[in-house]
This record gives structure tokens, sequence and C-alpha cells, in this order.
């Protein structure tokens, strides 16, 4: 009995530390999106984040159709 439980706990032991591990990559690859995702904001125009939040909305349609592809402009373009 006492082998197995021994054996259990051990399985168990590994499993902690693969989640653990697993567990400090998840937070490194989090903390660089949202490095990424605030320069991001940062570097964007009103106009493109106002497009974006309306995308995400599901209550507001888009203004322009979902299947037309949008091309980004340019980042000295004018916004009219």
């Amino acid at each position: 009995m006492d082998l197995v439980k021994n054996h259990l706990m051990y399985a168990v032991r590994e499993e902690v530390e693969v989640l653990k591990e697993q567990i400090r990559e998840l937070l490194e690859k989090n903390s660089q999106l949202e490095r990424e995702n605030t320069l991001l904001k940062t570097l964007a125009s009103p106009e493109q984040l106002e497009k974006f939040q309306s995308r995400l909305s599901p209550e507001e349609p888009a203004p322009e159709a979902p299947e037309t592809p949008e091309t980004p402009e340019a980042p000295g373009g004018s916004a009219v």
C-alpha cells in the first residue's frame, strides 16, 4: 500500500512541476502580448482604434462589410 502511495505522490509532484513551468511560460507570453498591445495602441491613430472597437462589439454593425478586407493606412496618411 505504501508503495502505491509513494508512486502516486511522485507522479503528482512531477505533474505539478510540469504545470508550474507551463504557468511560468504562459505568464511570460501574457506579459509580452500586453506590452505589444500597449505599443500597438500608442502607435494606432484614433480612427484605427475606433474601427477596431466597432469590429469587436457584436451589438453595433461595422460600417463596412466584414468580408471586405481593409487595407491599412500609411502612418503619415491623411484622415479626413
